[in-house]
């Protein structure tokens, strides 16, 4: 299997981008949280790569706010409560939150919470798979492997017209 990496410039700073073969495997931030081990990225490549080219072009069309689904092919590796946790991720609809409390109350068990977070933390799909839209019980902005400010940027980003206009009031 083909293991390689790239690294492209957004809005949230510069991103590492990670594929196997045809399928993308990671998007990861300056300073991202649990990093996987060197091994994982693979040989560096221009990101003129095809699918890090659509990787990139689908990022910007998300931070435009012109796209709310991917289409990149994609593929998270991790243990299955871990894959259990970021399969709910996908579901999350776009504008929308969960708290940790209530995927783990979904996953069978509240006190699964700190698992739950635990997961979400080691999300190697950062954006596409959408952990940015879990937040504390209390709708408070809570650990964000790529920090605080890119989660409640993306939030914002996501945020309905109708609540941005309730602000302005």
């Amino acid at each position: 299997m083909t293991t390689r990496h790239t690294t492209i410039d957004s809005p949230l700073g510069r991103l590492t981008l990670t594929a196997q073969e045809e399928l993308l495997t990671g998007i990861f931030f300056e300073g991202h949280w649990h990093m996987p081990p060197s091994e994982f990225f693979g040989e560096a490549v221009p990101a003129e790569d095809p699918l890090f080219q659509q990787t990139a072009a689908e990022l910007g069309e998300y931070l435009a706010g012109e796209r709310t689904v991917f289409d990149v092919p994609f593929k998270a590796s991790g243990n299955p409560f871990q894959q259990r946790v970021w399969a709910r991720l996908e579901e999350i609809p776009y504008g929308e939150t969960v708290s940790y409390g209530g995927l783990a109350t979904e996953l069978g068990d509240r006190n699964l919470s700190q698992a739950v977070g635990s997961a979400v933390g080691r999300n190697p799909l950062s954006i596409i798979i959408p952990c940015h839209r879990v937040v504390g019980h209390d709708g408070k902005l809570t650990g964000y492997a790529g920090g605080l400010d890119n989660k409640r940027f993306l939030l914002e980003l996501e945020e309905p017209a109708a609540a941005k206009e309730s602000k302005l009031f």
